[in-house]
């Protein structure tokens, strides 16, 4: 299978050549003391907290770091695998409202939402990893973080990508809810069920906690998707490449310090640039076809392992604008290799989440995998002996070769394929049709969908003494914000 580049070889390297002269130059922010001083050692200038990286150290960061990294699943099993042009679908996380398919409306989000978030995410069969979607406002707010990670994990057995407060506790808290779900922290090492998402103050301003949360999962051998994104026009310059150089100088620099801090450090870069406010509006747009795929086909030329953005839309409702923005995305991120490709369900510009647009991305996302399945050749897809068989004129449909293949094309969930007359009537006729009522647009499909998912989807439940283990980390937590 080839992939999509927008950038060639000779653009990458100008891009590179752009983003040395930054770091060199103009430099960036580290204000955490260990970033610094692993910085000064290496041969960095320092002032103060401001550091000029040499290109020498980016250069050996890029040849020591790992070019994949796969996640597992609770069942120790690899679950999906970051590296080369293979990709994977994922949700995103904390959207403050939840559009609420039982009512049409939008609201707060809260605990609940997250927990069938996870129960639907770890349903959807085109979905790889599980992310919060929601942000709950009915928990202690010091604390969020803490209930995302025990609803995830205990919801779920796919890899889960969690965000935690500007607070080293909240790293430290899930990290050991994820110990005591795989049983100790070699184990997490070993085969890591998590990868922390945490994003810089600005592109080039690692403000403390962001540097340490880093460090700290390098030393541990577990891995960071480092994110030093920027909005172009405000932290970042407005045009796609100097956005591009602004956002890889923050990415490269903190790949620097986690191969400094650990040789070998797993680390996956955030894989977009560019990303916008509409300056009419003021908007942050997440649709932008301009800059999509520009940075990760820098990326892919490093070889690094990536976190890009897809299956997002700025419409207020999941509706036609939702489904094209959705699908253009996936589509954009998973032709050029997007690794892994998160913020499906996101809507409004990632206020709103929605579990009815979620669902309706699993059909996109199984749509764009059976699009980029490898075509294998052999006696048996050729079909040759059948058409032989057949000859000129007469038809397949009995032959034993149609039957044997008649179940080998992707079908959707949602999606209506049937008759007119049988979508009127509903019921029975496939997978989209199964138990809802006749005459429905994809929409309410979906919202029907997720109702069915939720009480009937088994995710086995965790140990009752992990289950303690989890709640006593959040009570912990709890009494630490809020002491008796």
């Amino acid at each position: 299978m080839r992939f999509y580049s927008r950038l060639d070889d000779g653009q990458c390297d100008q891009l590179h050549d752009a983003t040395l002269r930054v770091l060199e130059r103009t430099g960036l922010i580290v204000d955490e003391p260990e970033g610094l001083e692993l910085l000064r050692r290496a041969g960095a200038g320092v002032d103060g907290n401001r550091v000029r990286v040499p290109a020498r150290l980016v250069d050996w960061a890029l040849r020591v770091a790992p070019k994949e990294v796969t996640l597992y699943g609770r069942d120790g099993q690899p679950a999906l695998h970051c590296g080369g042009y293979e990709y994977s679908f994922g949700a995103g996380s904390d959207c403050i409202n939840c559009f609420d398919h039982r009512t049409g409306e939008r609201r707060r989000a809260v605990l609940s939402d997250v927990v069938e978030a996870a129960r639907v995410q770890d349903a959807c069969e085109n979905l790889d990893f599980v992310m919060s979607l929601f942000t709950p406002s009915d928990v202690t707010p010091e604390v969020m973080d803490r209930h995302q990670m025990a609803a995830m994990l205990a919801n779920t057995t796919k890899p889960v990508v969690y965000v935690t407060l500007n607070d080293m506790t909240a790293h430290l808290d899930v990290t050991e809810m994820a110990e005591a779900v795989v049983g100790e922290p070699r184990a997490l090492a070993e085969r890591p069920l998590l990868a922390c998402y945490k994003n810089t103050l600005f592109p080039l301003v690692h403000n403390a906690e962001a540097v340490r949360t880093l460090l700290d999962l390098a030393e541990r051998g577990l891995p960071c998707i480092y994110s030093p994104v920027s909005t172009a026009g405000t932290v970042a310059p407005m045009t796609v490449l100097g956005s591009t150089v602004v956002v890889n100088a923050g990415v490269l620099a903190g790949l620097v310090m986690a191969q400094l801090k650990r040789e070998g450090a797993p680390y996956i870069a955030i894989g977009w640039a560019g990303e916008a406010l509409d300056m009419r509006t003021m908007v942050d747009i997440f649709s932008w076809p301009d800059h999509r795929a520009v940075y990760s086909s820098l990326l892919h030329w490093y070889g690094l392992p990536m976190c890009t953005l897809g299956g997002v839309t700025d419409s207020k409702l999941p509706d036609q604008q939702a489904a094209a923005d959705a699908a253009l995305t996936l589509l954009a991120d998973a032709v050029s290799g997007g690794h892994m490709i998160h913020d499906i369900g996101f809507m409004e510009s990632a206020y709103t989440g929605s579990l009815t647009q979620v669902v309706l991305c699993d059909d996109i996302a199984g749509w764009v995998k059976a699009f980029l399945k490898p075509i294998e050749i052999t006696d048996e897809e050729l079909g040759l002996d059948a058409i032989e068989q057949v000859g000129p004129g007469e038809l397949f449909l009995k032959h034993r070769h149609t039957r044997r293949h008649a179940r080998d094309r992707w079908q959707p969930r949602v999606f209506d394929r049937r008759s007119r007359d049988d979508w009127l009537a509903g019921g029975a006729g496939g997978p989209a049709a199964a138990g809802t009522p006749g005459g429905l647009d994809a929409t309410a499909v979906a919202a029907t969908r997720v109702e069915q998912i939720l009480p009937g989807h088994e995710v086995p439940a965790l140990p009752l003494a992990v289950q303690a283990v989890l709640d006593g980390i959040i009570a912990r937590a709890e009494a630490r914000v809020r002491p008796a």
